[in-house]
């Protein structure tokens, strides 16, 4: 498994193609990412160990995203079978997947543990959806400084696991050894992942602008504000979903493709297209 050191402007390729390949299919791509954030948020219900097991699912539902991209990307409709597919893959890449989830889960938990040494673990409830933000919460520092400590702390976590699923699908890489590849491929490409992180926030910003508008107009016509709040929860749905298609291209340029064929079959998950040389889209 050889990395790729690619150009800055490959943040902003990624983000076009994240974007492009929603649009090949739409629907499908909207309807999974809302099955694997439901499937989460159900998990997440089951008493004590809820929380634990809806972060475990975290890396199962991100290849599941990346490889509907890959399969969209190709002109395939991905079917809701790729939400299994990392516990359908082989006992070996099951185990990895769920030693993945667990490390996962450990050290976000571990991140809001560090933040509740500042609040008392305010900002860590509302985080879990254990409680209400209400006014005087957000303006308490406390509750401020452990928000901005989770942030810092998140982003090497989410580095280290970014491109961990897909090495340890696509090329059975263990756990371990994952995140290690995973940390070293997103520093080494640092300028490409500025650029696409600088590039997704701008989607964003405009997405809800233009929402805001669309609102505000719906408003003036004097129609009901559930509506507007429904259009603006589909529209963040929506981005996040754009979001997460594009996930595949940045772990696409990232390696080498897997030098030999996978277990699973091909209709199921196909490896990610092979990389083209970067370049402006």
């Amino acid at each position: 498994m050889k990395l790729h050191i690619v150009p800055a402007r490959t943040g902003m390729t990624w983000v076009k193609l994240g974007i492009r390949t929603f649009w090949k299919q739409p629907m499908a791509l909207a309807a999974l990412f809302f099955m694997t954030m439901a499937a989460m948020s159900l998990a997440s219900m089951i008493p004590l160990v809820g929380p634990a097991v809806a972060l475990m699912l975290l890396p199962s539902a991100t290849l599941a995203m990346m490889v509907a991209a890959a399969q969209a990307s190709q002109g395939r409709f991905p079917t809701p079978a790729v939400l299994l597919v990392a516990f359908r893959t082989g006992q070996q890449r099951l185990r990895d997947m769920l030693v993945l989830g667990a490390l996962y889960a450990a050290c976000f938990l571990a991140v809001m543990g560090l933040s509740a040494l500042i609040d008392g673990g305010q900002f860590a409830k509302v985080y879990l959806g254990g409680a209400q933000l209400s006014k005087e919460v957000a303006e308490d520092p406390a509750f401020q400084s452990a928000m901005w400590l989770s942030m810092v702390l998140y982003l090497p976590l989410s580095l280290l696991f970014w491109h961990a699923p897909g090495l340890v699908h696509w090329h059975g890489v263990p756990p371990v050894k994952a995140l290690f590849f995973s940390i070293v491929a997103c520093v080494r490409n640092f300028s490409a992942f500025l650029v696409y992180g600088l590039g997704w926030l701008g989607v964003f910003l405009l997405g809800g602008l233009v929402v805001a508008l669309v609102s505000a107009l719906l408003a003036t016509a004097g129609l009901a504000a559930s509506a507007a709040g429904g259009i603006m929860v589909g529209a963040a749905l929506m981005m996040a979903a754009m979001f997460f298609t594009s996930v595949v291209f940045t772990f696409r340029d990232s390696y080498e493709p897997p030098s030999t064929p996978e277990p699973e079959p091909p209709h199921d998950t196909p490896p990610p297209p092979d990389s083209p040389a970067p370049g402006p889209d």
